[in-house]
């Protein structure tokens, strides 16, 4: 037998780690991440996590908090027109995956395969993964399938790369997504994002490819981020004087649209953490410039920038800023946002929310984002924090909570506990992603467009307070739970058993020595 013809190794848990082993359905979900780290290493090879640590690097805290991160390759996948979307893992993990994306909106069915200690043991989970994508593989419904590894079939190295790479003429993407190797679901987007381009790349580097269905008459700026659908459009506005077009956004809705995304005078990197699709843009020779057009002063850098990657004479880059940046700050004052606000959260834009909203008078002291810190990234963080602003990546819960009892702002921006957080001591807060993120930031749209939202929401501090005082007390400490008889707090029985319990302490002490 050779050595790829040998048993992939896997995870078996036992009482107090995962070793290589037989292994138990879903026992490598619990494992610590330095066990899993290095089960992947001797599985796959070191390339695969050493990869993944240069283009996602966790910083001190090793795994931000934050959903699972395939859920953010598997959103991507489930977005795209004629893509279908394998998942190989726990069935809890993708039970709790398929759901989360079909509550966010994805009407798609994913695929799944399944697997017991046998079929991980023997390989013949692979064998049924690659049974399943040839069944699959059918070029009327699909230009591509996306077959992703979570933790333990990464951890037990089931080549996803054996994979035939196309099938009747059906692209087959193998990704591995683990928990271990990818800080947050927002990197994750990169990871499948990045492998797509990678083959696009490939295929346009070899011969004709599929036109876009609509191409631009003019050089084009590729957009690399999720955002509000009116975003593009207001950027394709700024740069129209520059003679230049909005690009695809990537992630793209179709496959075309990677070639055209390819085809680009420059990449617009809105969301500074797509270090894989960055360095595909790279190898293409595509300029990438950083930041966004969002305020004043981030659009009259932003179209600087744009302008000169693109070999954009300077007196249309100075008429495009004569055309916008007056309008901009007008329907800034005419929107002002006055109050201290935290912003926190893990979608990859927190800083550029950050300058928008103190361009509209807001006092900003705090930015915490789960994301890293990048080059792409760079012009965001020194403009924050030449204005005071302490910016944290890869931001743990407990650095954004203390952030809000710090600084006690008037209007907290964050994720779920966080806002909760907030909430629990009369601060209004909002969730980013659905209150904050569904909203354009970028240019004319952008300008203004937050004010409403946290005005109304910076105004409702009375009613907390109010709120606060009429029920202080109710539903802790004794009177916690459902009752008819308001309990009565009962301070000597904590204490005598506080008493009794640390007397047993000491006397089991005591036997042990």
């Amino acid at each position: 037998m050779t050595k790829r013809d040998a048993p992939a190794p896997v995870l078996e848990r036992q009482p107090d780690r995962i070793a290589l082993g037989t292994p138990a359905e879903g026992g490598g979900c619990h494992a610590d991440a330095g066990v899993l780290r290095a089960a992947t290493d001797k599985a796959q090879g070191s390339e695969l996590l050493a990869r993944y640590a240069a283009d996602y690097p966790v910083g001190p805290h090793d795994q931000p908090q934050s959903m699972c991160p395939a859920f953010g390759s598997l959103r991507v996948g489930l977005r795209m027109r004629r893509t279908a979307t394998v998942l190989s893992g726990s069935a809890c993990c993708v039970y709790g995956l398929t759901f989360t994306s079909h509550f966010y909106g994805a009407r798609r069915t994913v695929g799944y395969v399944p697997f017991n200690s046998e079929t991980l043991v023997t390989g013949k989970l692979f064998e049924d993964i690659k049974e399943a994508v040839e069944g699959l593989a059918d070029p009327a419904l699909y230009d591509a399938i996306v077959v992703t590894n979570l933790c333990v079939p990464t951890a037990s190295g089931v080549p996803l790369r054996l994979l035939k790479k196309q099938i009747n003429g059906v692209r087959i993407i193998g990704i591995d997504v683990p928990g271990f190797g990818i800080p947050t679901h927002a990197e994750a987007k990169d990871v499948l994002a990045g492998a797509m381009l990678a083959y696009a790349r490939t295929e346009a580097e070899q011969g004709p490819v599929a036109a876009p269905r609509v191409k631009a008459d003019r050089p084009t700026v590729t957009l690399l981020s999720e955002m509000f659908p009116a975003d593009p459009v207001g950027i394709g506005m700024l740069l129209e004087p520059l003679g230049l077009a909005a690009g695809p956004v990537v992630p793209t809705r179709e496959w075309r649209e990677l070639y055209a995304a390819l085809d680009c005078a420059a990449v617009g990197a809105i969301h500074p953490f797509y270090s894989a699709s960055m360095r595909e843009f790279e190898h293409a020779g595509r300029p990438i410039v950083g930041s966004a057009p969002v305020g004043v002063e981030g659009t009259a850098a932003w179209l600087d920038a744009i302008g000169a990657a693109c070999g954009v004479a300077q007196r249309l880059i100075d008429n495009a800023k004569d055309r916008f940046l007056p309008a901009i700050g007008g329907a800034l004052a005419a929107n002002p946002i006055n109050g201290r606000i935290t912003v926190t959260g893990y979608e990859g834009s927190e800083l550029l929310v950050a300058r928008l909203l103190i361009e509209s008078g807001a006092d900003v002291p705090y930015v915490g984002t789960a994301c890293p810190a990048t080059v792409a990234g760079a012009a965001d963080r020194a403009w924050l924090e030449a204005r005071g602003v302490r910016v944290q990546f890869r931001a743990s819960l407990e650095q954004d909570l203390a952030a809000v009892a710090e600084y006690a702002p008037d209007l907290a921006i964050g994720t779920t506990p966080v806002v909760q957080y907030a909430k629990q001591r009369a601060i209004p807060a909002l969730y980013f992603t659905n209150l904050i993120s569904a909203r354009p930031l970028m240019g004319m749209a952008g300008a203004g467009s937050l004010a409403q939202v946290i005005n109304a929401a910076m105004a409702n501090k009375p009613r907390f307070d109010a709120m606060r005082a009429f029920f202080d007390g109710v539903g802790t400490g004794a009177q916690a739970g459902v009752w008819e008889d308001t309990p009565q707090d009962r301070p000597q029985f904590k204490k005598k058993y506080a008493a009794l319990n640390e007397a047993a302490r000491k006397a089991a002490e005591a036997v042990g020595s």
